[in-house]
């Protein structure tokens, strides 16, 4: 049983303001601030940040840090297209697959193709490609939206993985190596630079209403980084995160009276129990909770904006609603102050084994207009240049035919291919309309500037504003690293 002195201590006038601040009228000044800020269309930025991350802390928390070097970008929007989306359909027209159709390429990729009793000859694209825009940038009928706008786009076009598979591709691409436990690459930006919104989570994920994409929430998870740190899921349909308001609200006044007890009695508990990183993250979580009921339901209200964005974003129609109420939402959070956020589409539906175009343009379809149309508001609204746009999946296609009828190329589709595959950016410190590498002339390989996923994930870091090697945890008398022990390089040819 705690001493009156100590209760007393908790309550004292400084105390009591501090706590203040955590409740309804503190999560209103902040809207006050971020809706100044947004009116003059800019990202919110913290006035007294934290020193830049690079050691040991006292304390785990996701307020706002500085940062190692200027930054070009203050926030990401990742578009992530689980399955890996063909690089010669959309990006990467070869004209020796047209040329070669039907031949067989078995042995010289064997080592690579994952269903062997499926192996057809090489295949052509069922899709046009045609260059578009100032940049000439080759992009297939397939996004045709996405042509529109690739002048403000870079693509890295020599991307490598280092597995075929989805599961072990996927923690690489978003955590680094091949293997399950580490925090993925939006827990790491949010452990460096914290958020300047306190009512908001700073690494938010947008996942399908449909279901989860392979991997589940590993896609997001926080790995030895601190729980603060893990991508919290927001539901883009009914109740942003269940649970988070009472069944039976109280008067106002008895709600922040039972979130200052709250507090005190949490402040206690915590005290005796030291050094206990997830007792710290679950009361910052609940805290957070109770300050996200105003300003979450808000973020998330796209009656809010007018009928003519709804329908550039294609929201009301299929089969690009769901995706792009999420897109609308990104942003909206985004101006906000929230750090980073990924969009996650269910399942793969990117895994495109067999009826190759229609499974591409069906993937494309739920996607293309509303990732074009965000590309085109961000920049209407003078945001695009602090906000850094990802696109891409966690590897390409194969350039033979995966067929269970041998005699059919029309229903064939295409196996993974990690050797090489295609991913865009935009915005915050990106050079448009650049096509940066290439893989060789069946598509197989990327072989002109080859970019590795560290090396992607150390310019994503750059333009963030922290290095790659000064962004670390310590743990076991290491210090741990988004890019671990690789000697990535920045890819500074895509750089503004």
């Amino acid at each position: 049983m705690p001493s009156q002195n100590v209760i007393q201590k908790t309550i004292d006038r400084r105390n009591f303001f501090q706590s203040a601040a955590y409740g309804i009228s503190g999560a209103a000044l902040a809207q006050l601030a971020c809706d100044e800020l947004r009116a003059e269309g800019k990202i919110p930025i913290a006035d007294n940040p934290l020193p830049s991350s690079g050691g040991s802390r006292l304390g785990f928390d996701t307020l706002p840090r500085g940062t190692h070097h200027p930054a070009k970008a203050k926030a990401v929007i990742q578009f992530f297209m689980n399955g890996g989306p063909s690089q010669m359909d959309l990006f990467e027209p070869k004209e020796l697959l047209d040329k070669r159709h039907g031949e067989d390429y078995f042995n010289e990729i064997a080592e690579d193709i994952s269903s062997p009793q499926q192996a057809g000859g090489l295949l052509r694209s069922p899709f046009k490609f045609k260059q578009h825009g100032e940049s000439g940038a080759w992009v297939s009928d397939a996004l045709p939206n996405l042509s529109r706008v690739v002048d403000n786009v870079s693509f890295i076009k020599s991307m490598f993985n280092n597995h075929p598979n989805h599961e072990p591709a996927l923690f690489k691409i978003q955590s680094g190596r091949l293997l399950p436990g580490r925090p993925a690459i939006g827990s790491w930006v949010t452990y460096g630079l914290g958020s300047v919104n306190q009512n908001l989570p700073a690494y938010i994920v947008l996942d399908d209403p449909k279901g989860l994409p392979v991997n589940t929430v590993q896609n997001w998870q926080n790995g030895f980084l601190p729980p603060i740190y893990q991508g919290t899921r927001v539901r883009s349909q009914g109740a942003p995160i269940l649970n988070l308001n009472a069944e039976n609200a109280d008067p106002t006044n008895i709600t922040e009276l039972q979130r200052k007890l709250l507090k005190r009695i949490d402040s206690i508990h915590q005290k005796k129990r030291p050094n206990q990183l997830q007792l710290d993250a679950r009361i910052k979580s609940y805290e957070l909770a109770a300050r996200m009921q105003v300003e979450a339901t808000d973020v998330l209200d796209i009656t809010q904006e007018t009928q003519a964005t709804l329908d550039k974003y294609g929201v009301g129609k299929e089969p690009t609603d769901s995706y792009a109420r999420r897109a609308l939402m990104a942003r909206r959070m985004i101006e906000r102050g929230v750090r980073y956020v990924q969009i996650f589409l269910n399942g793969q539906p990117w895994d495109s084994h067999n009826n190759l175009e229609n499974s591409i343009r069906t993937a494309a379809g739920r996607t293309d207009q509303p990732v074009a149309a965000l590309i085109e508001d961000l920049k209407d609204r003078d945001m695009l240049d602090e906000v850094l746009v990802v696109w891409g999946g966690e590897f390409g296609r194969l350039p033979i035919a995966q067929m269970r009828d041998k005699k059919n190329y029309s229903s064939a589709g295409r196996d993974h291919g990690p050797r090489g595959f295609t991913l865009w950016m935009a915005g915050g410190g990106i050079k448009p309309g650049v096509s940066y590498g290439a893989t060789d002339e069946i598509g197989y390989a990327a072989q002109e500037n080859p970019v590795s996923i560290a090396d992607w994930h150390a310019t994503i870091l750059h333009l963030l504003g922290l290095h790659h090697e000064e962004l670390f945890f310590e743990r076991n008398g290491l210090k741990e690293k988004l890019t671990d022990t690789f000697k990535p390089r920045i890819v500074k040819e895509i750089l503004a």
